[in-house]
């Protein structure tokens, strides 16, 4: 029985990596992750493909945080589990469709964008999943605990879609072509779309007293 039929089993820990929440809005840090070897993913990938199902745990292990750590912050982290499962099972059900036209975090962050959109919809909950971003200065703990919940509560006022491509730029460090190719919109609807989202986090902190 391979991965994809019997279900990896994903341990809910917590986001230890931190993002800075000093900065403006349409400057907020890259998650401080280690990237993953392009060329080590490539065989993986490869081997995957093949039903190697060592390499399917490897690219579990590889991907998962991510993963994890993106659909947190899009259907919340009380759902998250089960949505990265669902996930995983459909990048191992559809990786043989795979065929290198973009790089693979693209293709896995589209997978990953569209379920968990789905999800959302499926549930009718487009406006109460709880994220989650930990402040990079711990000398202010109270006001870092503020920045914290008025930028949670400003995310949770925006549009999911436009919330997926803010966190596709400003969290996971996508780049505009890429995003495009996730979620197979136009570059210049990616770029229309993120100075939106920006506008409205940003109207919406101000009306929070949120110092810019």
């Amino acid at each position: 029985m391979d991965v994809a039929s019997n279900p990896i089993k994903i341990a809910e820990m917590p986001d230890k990596s931190r993002r800075n929440t000093h900065m403006g809005v349409s400057n907020m840090s890259k998650e401080e992750t280690d990237p993953v070897d392009s060329d080590s993913l490539g065989a993986v990938v490869a081997s995957c493909q093949q039903g190697n199902r060592l390499a399917q745990r490897q690219l579990y292990d590889l991907c998962h945080q991510s993963i994890f750590r993106l659909a947190a912050r899009i259907v919340g982290w009380q759902d998250a589990v089960d949505v990265t499962q669902e996930i995983f099972l459909q990048i191992f059900r559809s990786i043989g469709l795979f065929n290198g036209k973009s790089r693979f975090e693209t293709w896995m962050y589209r997978l990953a964008v569209n379920e968990s959109l789905q999800y959302l919809r499926r549930m009718r909950r487009w406006r109460n999943p709880t994220l989650d971003w930990e402040p990079m200065d711990d000398k202010h703990p109270e006001e870092n605990a503020e920045r914290k919940e008025l930028l949670e509560l400003a995310l949770l006022r925006i549009d999911p879609e436009l919330r997926a491509i803010f966190l596709l730029r400003e969290v996971e460090g996508l780049s505009y072509q890429d995003i495009a190719k996730a979620l197979q919109i136009p570059e210049g609807t990616v770029g229309s779309r993120l100075n939106r989202a920006r506008r409205e986090l940003q109207k919406i902190l101000t009306e929070f007293g949120f110092e810019m």
